[in-house]
């Protein structure tokens, strides 16, 4: 463990890390609050405003509990956290970041049945109520959260001798060596999980991007003289989506290519601080992409920022 405490304290990483979290946290915040305004403005609500403002709130729990778990890892201050905190923190965010993919899939599959034309055998999802989109989210969230029950048995309080069997976690908390048979089969469950729900990502992401496709045809043979099957706003909809569900793939397919490594090469710190800011970077990338394309908070910002400038001007005056 002191091979690993000597990386983890080194200030540029532990600034990194830091800096990456209070922008997320900074982010998901703001983009929390501006779809709480647009609700009690009584803005006309989308499809994909529900599961917006849930990954909002969900990446800002996760942002926060990362920032509290990674204290013990860069700043420990001696008192080490008991078996029973270890496990329910790792848990927690376990599944809030469970939270995170589900709702991540489900705004693939709402965006998908929006953009489906009206003969589809999508089209008969099409304005469904919201509560039916939580129910099915909780649905995906128990399914996918499921698979995380075995933390409770394989993280546990570090032990004060050390030894090299023990996978670093934070310097309170570790994970406990497992079997050989148990190791493969929960990889195997977990494999299987992870390729499931970036399945139906990929396959609504696919759809959308062959509707997108035949609408470019079409709009070239009519020359853009008749009206558009798909309107402006849910081209620019499906556009962030989709970049929102490349780097969510990238950042999988990373994420467990650096989780093999550190792995294969017995624990490598190296490897767990990549591994600490690929986990992360999603959750603090994502509402900057809603932000920065979304038309109605950028109509928000620039009113706020009018209001702004003409209080400071009449005050100057």
């Amino acid at each position: 463990m002191n091979k690993a405490n000597r990386l983890y304290s080194n200030i540029h990483i532990r600034n990194t890390v830091y800096t990456v979290t209070g922008v997320g946290v900074m982010a998901n915040a703001l983009l929390l609050l501006v779809h709480i305004s647009l609700h009690i403005t009584g803005n006309r609500a989308k499809p994909t405003d529900l599961p917006i403002g849930l990954l909002a709130l969900i990446h800002l729990v996760i942002l926060l509990i990362n920032g509290f778990i990674a204290s013990d890892i860069f700043i420990p201050q001696g008192g080490r956290w008991d078996d029973l905190t270890c496990k329910l923190l790792i848990y927690l965010y376990r599944l809030m970041r469970g939270f995170s993919i589900c709702a991540t899939c489900l705004l693939s599959v709402l965006q998908a049945i929006t953009l489906s034309p009206r003969g589809s055998c999508l089209a008969r999802f099409k304005h469904k109520s919201s509560r039916l989109n939580l129910c099915f989210l909780l649905f995906l969230w128990v399914i996918y959260s499921s698979f995380s029950s075995h933390l409770f048995i394989s993280i546990a309080a570090t032990p004060n001798w050390t030894s090299d069997n023990f996978m670093y976690i934070t310097e309170s908390c570790s994970f406990i060596p497992m079997t050989f048979f148990l190791r493969h089969s929960l990889s195997t469950l977990l494999t299987f999980r992870e390729v499931s729900f970036i399945g139906i990502m990929a396959f609504s992401s696919g759809y959308m991007v062959a509707l997108l496709c035949r609408h470019k045809r079409q709009s070239r043979r009519l020359h853009s003289t008749s009206p558009s099957p798909v309107s402006s706003p849910e081209l620019r909809a499906t556009q962030t989506i989709l970049l929102l569900m490349s780097c969510f793939v990238f950042m999988s397919m990373l994420d467990s290519v650096v989780s093999y490594a550190r792995i294969t090469l017995k624990d490598d710190p190296i490897f767990y601080c990549i591994q600490i800011l690929v986990t992360h970077s999603y959750a603090s990338f994502s509402p900057l992409v809603f932000i920065c394309t979304e038309k109605r908070i950028i109509v928000i910002f620039r009113y706020m920022w009018e209001k702004t400038v003409n209080i400071s001007v009449s005050s100057g005056g």
